[in-house]
This record gives C-alpha cells, structure tokens and sequence, in this order.
C-alpha cells in the first residue's frame, strides 16, 4: 500500500503569469508558500481482477480505467498505461475541494507521484510537477498554469520562474526566524464556505493576457 501527501499552498503574488500565454514571452514569477494542510491518497493493488476502485466523494468502480468517471484518475491510469491490473485509489482532504488553495493540483502531484511509485520508478520533485502539469495541462487540456504544481511538489516558502522553454525555477525564500515569525503572525485564512472551479475563472485571466499584458510584465517583474 501506498501513501502519499501532498501540501496545499498560498499564493502572495504573481497569479497569471504562470499562464502559457505570458510565460512564452515573458518570464513569469510567482512568490507561494505551502502550509500544513494537505490532499492525501492511498493506492494499493486490489484483490479482485481487473477491477479499478476509485474512492472520493462517492466510489466508483470499472474494469476498465476509461470507464471512470474521474478525470484525472482515468488520464493518469491511461497515460501510464495500468490498465490490466486492478487498482485501489482513495483520497481525502484536510480542507474542502475549491477553496482556492489548490488542491487540484496537490491532487494531481500525488497522484502522479504515487503512480509512479506504484510500478516501480522514483521520480524527483521536479519531475512529479512536470507530471502533474502534463497531466492537467497536455491531457486534460485546462486552462491552468504551473505555479502550483511546483509548489505542491517542492513544498516550503519559494520564488518561481516559469521561462520560454517550459523550463520552470525553484528558487527558495529564505527569512530570518523574527520576519518569519512576523509574517506567520499577520496572515490569517478563513474559509468563506464559498468554493469556485479555478479552471473557469483562469480560462476568462488567459483570455485576458494580451490586454493586460503590460500588468502582468510589472508584477512579474516585481517578484
């Protein structure tokens, strides 16, 4: 059996600019750090044949991964190619889905992570983020960028450039333990009870990168 977690972030500044359509242009930089709340999965083989259980909200359960209704379970299962070998995958949340914190993505890494664990190859941090925004971006075809992918994968307090050739930079933000603690301090979050899908609201921002193109530049350059 598998276990795997994956922290849940804040974001300080420089939304958007880990857009596809700003970042090939321009570099795009965001400041995030993670908190200790987290999206957890387990995985584990199942006892019956080719049967695929997938536990969340509700549970379902195919022969086939293609029959999951689960997006990003069923694209990952597909893309890697489990599909003769039942498997069990639950998750759970230290917080509720779409609370603007992005848990869709922490889902995504450890997702991707713990597949990857589960036939047998260790992959980086690095790596489990280009998995995970492969996974959204490529096969799902959101309208997402990457900060937070990077930032679940690589957790801690950090600078990210996202640059022309899809490179990204992990650059970590180091404080002093009395501007650390002054920062702890004064940040407070509350959840509102009201949730929002980040893909739509993002998919109306990338439309908007070329009129605020020039905003963008001024934050990214800020960071």
């Amino acid at each position: 059996m598998i276990l795997v977690r994956a922290p849940l972030r804040i974001s300080f500044i420089g939304g958007g600019t880990d857009l596809p359509g700003f970042y090939r242009k321009y570099p795009g930089r965001v400041i995030s750090t993670t908190i200790d709340k987290f999206v957890y999965l387990v995985i584990k083989p199942t006892k019956l044949v080719n049967r695929f259980i997938v536990k969340y909200q509700k549970t379902e359960v195919a022969k086939h991964p293609s029959e999951l209704q689960h997006s990003r379970i069923r694209a990952a299962l597909l893309h890697m190619n489990i599909t003769d070998e039942g498997v069990e995958i639950g998750s759970f949340a230290d917080i509720p889905a779409k609370s603007g914190l992005g848990s869709s993505s922490s889902f995504s890494v450890a997702l991707m992570k713990g597949l990857n664990t589960y036939v047998g190859k260790k992959i980086s941090k690095y790596e489990a983020a280009n998995a995970a925004a492969n996974l959204e971006i490529d096969l799902l075809k959101e309208p997402i960028g990457k900060q937070d992918q990077f930032i679940a994968s690589f957790g801690g307090f950090n600078t990210l450039q996202f640059n022309s050739d899809e490179s990204v930079d992990v650059t970590p933000v180091y404080l002093d333990y009395k501007k650390r603690a002054a920062l702890e301090d004064h940040l407070l979050v509350f959840f509102t009870g009201i949730t929002r899908d980040a893909s739509s609201v993002l998919a109306n921002q990338s439309a908007l990168v070329p009129e605020k193109f020039e905003i963008y530049k001024k934050m990214s350059d800020s960071v």
